[in-house]
């Protein structure tokens, strides 16, 4: 099972094999940052999670964490990759 630490590197890395040739470097690293967006307003969210089960923290992040596993899990199992296709260059 793949830890969270390795999440960063792994998740990247099979955007490039999903992105188009022509976005292939440009494309990752956007749904990276909007990734990081996205987070930002997790904490707000795991906040009222944890006060309405009774000020566990804990479960707020276990059931945070477990959502974003499964949405990572069908993405992954559901989009097609694009080996060995050619690169091209725009312009």
């Amino acid at each position: 099972m793949m830890e969270e630490e390795d999440a960063p590197g792994a998740i990247p890395g099979h955007l490039n094999e999903l992105s188009p040739g022509a976005v292939r470097t440009t494309l990752p690293g956007f749904i990276y940052q909007a990734g990081n967006l996205a987070a930002s307003y997790g904490g707000p969210y795991q906040a009222g999670i944890a006060e309405s089960a009774g000020g566990s923290y804990g479960y707020a992040l276990a059931l945070f964490a477990g959502v974003v596993a499964v949405c990572i899990i069908v993405v992954i199992r559901f989009s097609p990759e694009k080996r060995r296709q050619v690169m091209t260059v725009l312009g």
